[in-house]
């Protein structure tokens, strides 16, 4: 026996969680100016008539055929320059009535959903004819507008009627809210209740934001349904101008757009080959009005979304507020309300990465003086160091690098193996906490059941393997299929080219190599005296800047090539043509910042050889030695110059050009530079041309903002333990990046075409690979790079404290990293001695110059600390994602139980409409369930 629905609803709430498609209808909390641009009358929507400018357009196109598929009367006498103004005749209508607010048609009751643009001078009249001809064929309604600043550009205004709407949100399997939702009471639930009464006692947290600032967000839940036509009756429709929200209807539009054809043929669809070829300029959905408002929010309210989002998320005076999630997911979609959430989560997550990053450089601070390391360095006045280039170099005191070691210190100390397992277990606990923030969001954002849709095939990939047909196996409808050999063929291909880029990114490393052999040599022989004493420190800054200036060239050759590459292979689905093209964009730009950082980590000084016995390149240039005081000092500047200089790149890039950019485009329109009129008040501009204006959103969507911060991830976990202060920077860097992507989506770019995502896509998969490399990196630089692993062998095996429990086990540890070289004085047969660092026998010895035992015991420490390591911490990062379930069991309770009531509910609501249709017409009905 079924529980009835009234026995359900008188159930007490568990906890009311905000719920992406929430019952706009019934929502009442709307700011006080905001009614003004999201309600309509509640009367039903006018059927759509055939106005003034569509008959004209209709008449004038009356050349084309009246379905796409069939061919063009070429016997037709119009001639072309006829057509063209036809078709355009509409430019000389009048323009927007003052009533209008930018958003609707002229008769103030259509909402513009979408905006097309296009040049009046454009040759391709008959192709944009024929698309818009078809549009209207597919329910749509259109209408022209000409631009106010510019008389060569024209708007055409994009309207889905009712009818239009609910036949493609049935076909797209849109959810809509058809009932409020009800929760159930358990003994959690009380304990929960104590706990935010005693919560409501404690100091507000300053972070979140007021209840009042957000008005719009308090509404209720519902439960949602894949819409159909069939079972209307379900869905709560109070207002049809509403029950749609605006992202839902511009997703609707631009599937129509994408899939509409301008000319007879498989492959001549979609709005996307318009715009490849000039047909039009630029396709968006418009924004929801201005984001500034002469009076303050608190008072008069916002007056629209837009105006909501920048006061309560977009302003730097909020950099340390929460970020209202739902109301960006609502205007930008889930695909980019996701993104800010991983962004949020991930800067949250900074904050002890960063604060234990800081401790272990203030210890290493205020232990570099009395660091008996350093001492001996800064004491040594009579320990001659081997000259460390050829010709130009002279030997030097130990003492010289005094500083140097100093420095060194900072970043390599007891700090370094703690803070490197510290970040490992970090990063676990990072992506495991993801994957349940996600799972929520999810459930809140009703995308659970989305997530096991099938999704939609790309247009190019429909156009390209129409013929080729299979039966799906999960629809059992045919569909166009990619053979495996030429799926194979155009992969091989990819790969190929994958593997090329590759190799001129390591052909740039070694012309960088080079470049430091050669600057070495030219450093020490100038007769500065400063640059000539700091030469090694001269050629590694030198370097790093060349290198970076090279990585940043070759990042505009590596996503052109990505982007040909992923066309190429022809994937399948939307997500996979993007998966595929931010796996490759990572892979180019992983390997071109991160070659050189390997190179000085793992390979700079490991080969150089000993005095008398020096390797050369070429047989000309003398390779790189490692400072007294180790590599880790040149590493440790390798990433935080890299890594600064490209946080300020990036940041100009995506916020300083379009500034730019936009200024420009403002200051041509001004003096009428578009041969429009002059106009000196932007807010007389409608909203189009306001948007048109714009920066359009980057080409590859939010591919470039996803790499940024993964790359930063690598950075801040790969060679975490050179550089401690790398955690503090992302976080600096992440504060900003929020409130510059914030302010850039509000105001500088135009409206993105609102997406549905589940996650983060292939990112999730990549920053679990980048932790993986980081537990590996990080152990291969405490044992090879840093000075950790010798200190140890010496501490416990050679120093003072094995045989004399002294508290300096490192006294003496200098002299036993240094070997013997027996050189020739310039200009005398008399002979001296050097120092340099190595673990090798003495030239007075029986076997001079061979490898100490010492070596052997510290290449075997070296190798036992890696196996120890990686196995501890990888240890410890599977028993804490074990620990740690990837969805919390109260959201699985909530989640079955609302199941069963959804099935509950669609159950009485069918039996309801049974029945009213039985005492309307008098006589029984015997349906089956629908």
């Amino acid at each position: 026996m079924h529980t009835s629905i009234s026995e359900i609803l008188k159930e007490k709430s568990l906890k009311p969680s905000r719920r992406s498609l929430p019952c706009l209808a019934q929502s009442q909390t709307h700011p006080i100016n905001l009614n003004h641009f999201l309600s309509v009358p509640l009367s039903p929507e006018p059927k759509p008539e055939v106005e003034g400018l569509s008959q004209s357009i209709s008449n004038s196109c009356s050349f084309l055929p009246p379905h796409a598929g069939q061919p063009t009367d070429r016997r037709s006498t119009q001639s072309p320059r006829l057509k063209k103004l036809s078709c355009e005749i509409l430019s000389l209508q009048g323009k927007n009535p003052d009533g209008s607010s930018g958003l609707f048609f002229r008769d103030g009751k259509k909402r513009i959903d979408y905006i097309l643009v296009y040049k009046k001078s454009s040759p391709q009249v008959e192709k944009r004819c024929t698309f818009e001809k078809n549009l209207r064929a597919e329910g749509l309604m259109l209408e022209k507008e000409p631009s106010v600043t510019n008389n060569d550009i024209m708007f055409v205004k994009v309207h889905a009627p009712w009818d239009t709407l609910c036949k493609y949100a049935e076909q797209m399997n849109i959810r809509m809210p058809f009932r409020k939702k009800c929760y159930f009471t358990d003994w959690k639930s009380k304990t929960l209740g104590r706990w935010r009464q005693i919560k409501s006692w404690l100091p507000r947290n300053p972070m979140k934001l007021d209840k009042e600032a957000l008005p719009d967000l308090e509404e209720t839940d519902c439960y949602t349904a894949p819409f159909s036509r069939a079972r209307m009756h379900h869905f709560s429709i109070n207002n049809r101008g509403t029950f749609f929200s605006n992202s839902t209807r511009s997703r609707i539009v631009h599937h129509v757009l994408q899939r509409t054809k301008y000319e007879d043929g498989k492959s001549k669809m979609g709005i996307n080959r318009l715009l490849g070829n000039n047909t039009y300029e630029a396709a968006f959905p418009p924004h929801e009005g201005g984001y500034r408002s002469r009076h303050p929010i608190k008072t008069h309210g916002a007056q629209n979304h837009r105006h909501l989002l920048y006061e309560r998320w977009a302003r730097w005076g909020i950099w340390y507020k929460y970020q209202p999630l739902d109301l960006i997911r609502r205007y930008f979609g889930e695909k980019i309300g996701l993104y800010f959430a991983w962004l949020g989560w991930y800067t949250g997550m900074l904050i002890p990465a960063a604060l234990v990053g800081v401790f272990v450089f203030l210890y290493g601070l205020f232990t570099m003086d009395s660091s008996q390391v350093s001492k001996e360095i800064c004491e040594a006045n009579t320990t001659i160091m081997c000259a460390m280039c050829e010709d130009s170099c002279d030997p030097w005191t130990l003492s010289d690098s005094c500083v140097y070691a100093k420095v060194t210190h900072l970043f390599d100390n007891g700090g370094t193996v703690f803070f490197a397992i510290f970040m490992a277990i970090w990063a676990t606990v990072f992506l495991e906490f993801w994957k349940r923030r996600r799972a929520e969001l999810t459930y809140d954002w009703d995308l659970i059941d989305w997530e096991e849709e099938e999704e939609e095939l790309r247009p190019q990939f429909e156009a390209k393997y129409s013929r080729v047909e299979r039966v799906n196996p999960i629809s059992g409808k045919p569909e166009p299929f990619q053979p495996f050999s030429d799926k194979l063929s155009r992969l091989m291909v990819s790969v190929s080219g994958i593997f090329f880029m590759i190799s001129l990114v390591l052909t740039a490393v070694f012309a960088v190599v080079v470049f430091r052999l050669i600057a070495m040599e030219k450093f020490a022989s100038l007769n500065w005296y400063f640059v000539k004493k700091n030469w090694q420190f001269a050629t590694s800054g030198t370097g790093v800047c060349i290198n970076f200036m090279i990585i940043m060239s070759l990042n505009v050759v590596y996503e052109k090539v990505a982007y040909l590459l992923t066309n190429l292979e022809h994937p399948r689905t939307e997500s996979e043509w993007e998966n595929s093209f931010a796996l490759k964009m990572f892979l180019f730009q992983f390997v071109n910042l991160n070659s050189s950082t390997f190179y000085i980590a793992f390979f700079l000084g490991r080969f150089a050889g000993r005095p008398g016995k020096y390797n050369k390149l070429f047989s000309r240039w003398r390779l790189e030695e490692c400072h007294p005081s180790g590599c880790l000092i040149d590493l440790c500047l390798q990433m935080g110059v890299i890594m600064s200089f490209k946080q300020i790149w990036n940041n100009f890039m995506e916020l300083g050009f379009p500034l730019l950019q936009n200024w420009w485009s403002r200051r041509k329109m001004k003096k009428g530079g578009g041969a429009g009129q002059n106009v000196e008040n932007k807010a007389q501009l409608p909203q189009w041309d306001k948007d048109w204006n714009l920066q359009p959103m980057n080409a590859h969507g939010l591919v470039d903002e996803y790499l940024e911060m993964v790359l930063q991830f690598g950075f801040t976990t790969i060679f975490v333990a050179a550089f401690p202060l790398a955690p503090l920077l992302a976080l600096l860097n992440n504060i900003i990046e929020i409130r510059l992507d914030a302010y850039k989506f509000v105001t500088q770019w135009r409206r993105p075409m609102p997406a549905r995502a589940t996650d983060i896509g292939i990112w999730h998969g990549i920053l679990e690979g980048i932790g993986v490399l980081a537990v590996i990196t990080n152990a291969f630089v405490i044992a090879i790079t840093s000075d950790y692993i010798p200190r140890f062998v010496y501490a416990f095996k050679y120093g003072p404290c094995v045989e004399n429990q002294e508290d300096e086990c490192l006294r003496g540890y200098m002299n036993s990293s240094l070997s013997v070289f027996e050189m020739k004085v310039k200009n005398s047969n008399q002979t001296s001695y050097c120092r340099y660092r190595d673990y090798r026998a003495p030239p007075w010895s029986s076997v001079p110059y061979e490898f100490t035992l010492q070596f052997w015991h510290v290449l075997a420490a070296r190798l036992a600390f890696i196996i120890v390591f990686e196995h501890l911490v990888f240890g410890i990062k599977s028993f804490i994602a074990y620990l740690i379930p990837d969805m919390p069991k109260d959201l699985c309770d909530r989640m079955r139980r609302e199941k069963y009531l959804m099935q509950e509910m669609m159950y009485e609501a069918e039996l309801e409409h049974l029945q009213k249709e039985r005492k309307k017409n008098g006589r029984r009905y015997h349906h089956e369930w629908p």
